[in-house]
């Protein structure tokens, strides 16, 4: 696979390969309790329970893509724009621009 020459030529290869929505609604509750996990770590004082933010994070999405999508997670190859990709796609659904 060639590298991308910028994240926005790499985001619709991102949406490709999250074709099937319960992997798209997999990686939307795996982001949602990234999100709730890092603010009650951080009102908490907790900050042990941040070592829960990449398992639930990454095993959500990992099992989307493995069960649903077939497929190798763009995380493998593209680390950053993976990342990126995630909370743009989740910020997209929020907005009305992707379907879960």
């Amino acid at each position: 696979m060639s590298a991308f020459a910028s994240f926005r030529d790499f985001y619709p290869y991102y949406l490709s390969e999250h074709r099937d929505r319960r992997c798209r609604r997999l990686h939307f509750v795996g982001s949602t309790l990234v999100l709730l996990i890092v603010l009650l770590a951080l009102s908490s004082g907790r900050l042990v329970w941040l070592w829960l933010v990449p398992v639930v994070g990454y095993g959500f999405a990992w099992i989307g893509h493995f069960a649903f999508e077939k497929n190798r997670p763009a995380t493998f190859r593209h680390p950053l724009y993976s990342l990126m990709g995630d909370w743009v796609m989740y910020w997209d659904v929020w907005r009305g621009k992707v379907k879960i």
